[in-house]
């Protein structure tokens, strides 16, 4: 069985696992969160499931390390450089999920928690998960030189909040994540970048392991510690696996993939300084808020989002050259055109929400 599948397989049976004993510990500590104006559940909820997803991550890859799986498709071992970008992303995953549960338990000020963020992510850059190119029109790729540390913490910052802003629905944040992280793995196999495509089967299978007990109506949340570990692992995957590749395809491929995150961080932005606002304050601009808006129920915008993320998805899979590629695109856009006729049918059957 490759190494790859049973990563994903390991990840996916450790959350399966650890996450009802997570919950059990964050009911005993009162680690949940309350309901609030800006909040979709009624209940308190436990938020700490974080720590499962990021457990589950950790061990997949360990298992898989002790196994002699960290090879290249030949079935040679990774050289050090590789490893290096594997723990540096687990590791820079562990310090931006670390950020994210002392906000959810001390709600840190939004400029300290962008400091943190942005020393993690230097570190992460230190041990090689960096962008050292950009594929930029009629030059080519450019060598970014010293810019390749602050376009890094950009990259790496900025798709962990953008992530974390899309943590508002039950099963959202952690399904968009998982068929990215699916994406990401398929690409990374296919161009040959094995460090990319193992963190990948492992964030892929700890999300969609985790959407068990936290699809609509969840059982448990991820809180900003998992939300964090998710945004900053599938920038740090764009970082060290398929734009390492010279060519023009390579270096957009992350962004193609994380395209519905990416388009709902940047929206929400420039609408909030349209209105003179600060791009930190919380406001019900997002996509699911907007769908939530005009009579969408919530499983369905969440089903919605799903449909869009693997749309583009299956470009990105066409764009690397994946064989069949454009099967894949054909049944995701059949599978988006039929969930966007049943919102279109439900928004019929239902007045829009007040804003």
């Amino acid at each position: 069985m490759p190494y790859h599948l049973v990563t994903f397989l390991l990840a996916v049976a450790v959350v399966l696992f650890a996450t009802p004993l997570v919950k059990t510990l964050g009911l005993k500590s009162g680690a949940v969160d309350m309901p609030g104006e800006r909040k979709m559940h009624t209940q308190p909820m436990v938020r700490i499931g974080g720590v499962s997803i990021f457990v589950a991550n950790l061990i997949a890859l360990l298992i898989i390390w002790q196994a002699g799986g960290f090879v290249d498709a030949t079935g040679r071992p990774l050289n050090s450089v590789l490893e290096y970008e594997i723990w540096g992303t687990t590791f820079g995953g562990l310090g931006f999920f670390l950020i994210g549960l002392a906000d959810d338990i001390f709600s840190l000020p939004a400029l300290t928690r962008l400091v943190m963020q942005s020393m993690v992510a230097a570190g992460a850059w230190a041990v090689g998960v960096r962008i050292d190119f950009l594929q930029i029109p009629l030059l080519g790729n450019v060598d970014l030189g010293w810019l390749s540390l602050p376009i890094t913490l950009l990259w790496l910052v900025g798709m962990t909040n953008a992530i974390n802003w899309m943590d508002g629905l039950d099963g959202l944040a952690a399904g968009v994540s998982g068929i990215a992280a699916v994406a990401l793995l398929v690409t990374g196999i296919y161009m040959q970048q094995p460090a990319a495509a193992l963190v990948a089967a492992a964030l892929a299978g700890a999300c969609l392991g985790f959407l068990r007990y936290n699809f609509k109506p969840a059982q448990i949340f991820m809180g900003d510690g998992g939300a964090y570990f998710l945004g900053f692992t599938l920038a740090a995957i764009g970082a060290i696996g398929v734009s390492k590749r010279v060519t023009t395809v390579a270096v957009i491929l992350p962004f193609v993939i994380l395209a519905v995150p990416i388009l709902d961080m940047t929206t929400v932005i420039l609408n909030r300084l349209h209105r003179g606002q600060s791009p930190f304050v919380a406001d019900k601009g997002h996509l699911h808020h907007r769908l939530l808006k005009v009579g969408l129920s919530q499983r369905l915008t969440v089903i919605t989002i799903y449909a869009l993320t693997l749309w583009v998805g299956s470009f990105a899979l066409a764009l690397a050259g994946v064989p069949a590629s454009g099967v894949y695109i054909g049944l995701a856009t059949c599978l988006l055109g039929y969930v966007l006729l049943q919102a279109w049918q439900h928004c019929q059957q239902r007045p829009p929400t007040a804003p």
